[in-house]
């Protein structure tokens, strides 16, 4: 039996990516595709890499498009998922792209976004460790509603988290600085953006702890931690269209090896099939994860410094959005968590 899946937002790059996934998926058929103010459109005109899809129209979203589905994934503008989401039936699977539902602090959101809080889903990052040891994948299985996190939170809670969960790090001193590459700021045209801004120039933006997703990590990290964590985060603008490398480094707990170190991360995620601790000494870059579903990381210990250092590389379209998006999906809709996901990235 194939499942009918609606996708909101479907002209934008995070609609596109879901869109790309769920073309090869095995048991789901593509439903209603809807959008604002490019209704009307086709999907050619936005994705012209999706040549399957290519002549479907897109239509306006309404309740009435969206309602007739198995599920319905919302890759709109943060802060407009919630109004949409309020009208679908209570049995239809509903994935959020956004922020809306990510956070369960009412004060984090106002401090970071202005639009009103609109609660809280469960948080869509399978591997996500917690303190008690759990994963929080249990919280998705049959889940009806599920909020997708965001492209740096993922591979930053990915990176830390087996420290933090088996209390190898110190909680106070996390420093994340991460490079991104410029799908992770949307379709709208702004100059900042522009190829000829961007191309061969590396520029930091949202510095100082302004960055949206900083209470997101932040929540992530305490949840594995059992306490509360704070983390300084500068993000990087650099010149390529996707991918995230993110540095990550926290001070020691007490007297750690370097070998309880690795082998810590290592056994973490030795089940994991989207989550790659790499061998000792070969280092992650963006083009190896190249629109693949994979985190792959390298973890090593700073003897002088008393520091952990984990390297990270994500595709921000793929794991980092639309990828986690199918993830949650196949995990609430009961079928295989790996159904319709690549474990491999493009190369060259």
């Amino acid at each position: 039996m194939r499942m009918r899946i609606a996708v909101a937002g479907a002209s934008g790059y995070a609609g596109g990516e879901v869109l790309r996934l769920l073309i090869g998926h095995p048991t789901v058929h593509i439903g209603a595709l809807t959008a604002a103010s490019n209704a009307g459109s086709t999907v050619g005109d936005h994705h012209s890499h999706l040549f399957p899809l290519a002549d479907r129209k897109i239509q306006e979203t309404t309740v009435e498009a969206l309602a007739d589905h198995d599920a319905v994934v919302l890759a709109l503008p943060h802060g407009t998922s919630a109004g949409v989401a309020a009208q679908l039936p209570p049995h239809t699977i509903v994935v959020d792209c956004g922020a809306d539902f990510r956070l369960r602090d009412a004060s984090a959101w106002a401090r970071f976004y202005d639009t009103p809080y609109a609660g809280s889903w469960p948080y869509g990052l399978p591997e996500l460790l917690r303190d008690d040891g759990s994963r929080q994948r249990q919280h998705l299985l049959g889940a009806t509603r599920i909020a997708a996190p965001g492209c740096y939170p993922t591979v930053v809670s990915l990176a830390l988290a087996p420290g933090l969960q088996a209390g190898l790090i110190q909680p106070h001193d996390v420093v994340v600085v991460a490079a991104s590459g410029t799908s992770g700021a949307g379709r709208s045209l702004r100059a900042p953006l522009m190829a000829s801004t961007v191309m061969g120039s590396m520029s930091s933006y949202s510095v100082a702890g302004v960055h949206r997703h900083i209470p997101e990590i932040e929540q992530n990290l305490s949840a594995a931690a059992g306490e509360s964590v704070q983390v300084s985060f500068t993000p990087l603008l650099a010149p390529m269209s996707r991918g995230i490398l993110a540095t990550c480094t926290a001070r020691l707990r007490g007297a750690v090896t370097p070998e309880q170190v690795r082998s810590t991360w290592v056994e973490t995620y030795a089940d994991e099939p989207y989550v790659r601790v790499l061998p000792a000494g070969r280092w992650p870059t963006t083009g190896d994860v190249l629109g693949s579903n994979v985190v792959a990381m390298q973890v090593a210990v700073d003897v002088d410094a008393e520091r952990v250092i984990v390297v990270a590389a994500v595709d921000n379209l793929t794991k980092g959005t639309g990828g986690a998006v199918v993830q949650c999906l196949n995990l609430a809709l009961g079928l295989p968590e790996t159904a319709g996901l690549p474990m491999t990235g493009v190369a060259p």
